[in-house]
């Protein structure tokens, strides 16, 4: 269960958020436009990042832009 572990798992690349304008959800209680965060684990469509709330979630690959 590597799930359980993910924030205390060496970062695999940083991101940036670019945008926090979710069709579906609601994302800016946990992103910050404009803050760099580390990728912990990523899939074909989401990036599994330690967010705002100190937890690990897993976000769309489109609100962020690579460092």
């Amino acid at each position: 269960m590597i799930h359980q572990i993910w924030d205390q798992k060496e970062a695999i690349k940083k991101v940036k958020c670019i945008h926090t304008d979710a069709s579906k959800y609601i994302v800016n209680r946990v992103l910050t436009v404009g803050k760099e965060y580390e990728v912990k684990n990523e899939t074909e469509e989401f990036y599994f990042i330690l967010d705002n709330s100190g937890k690990v979630g897993g976000f769309y690959k489109d609100y962020f832009q690579a460092i």
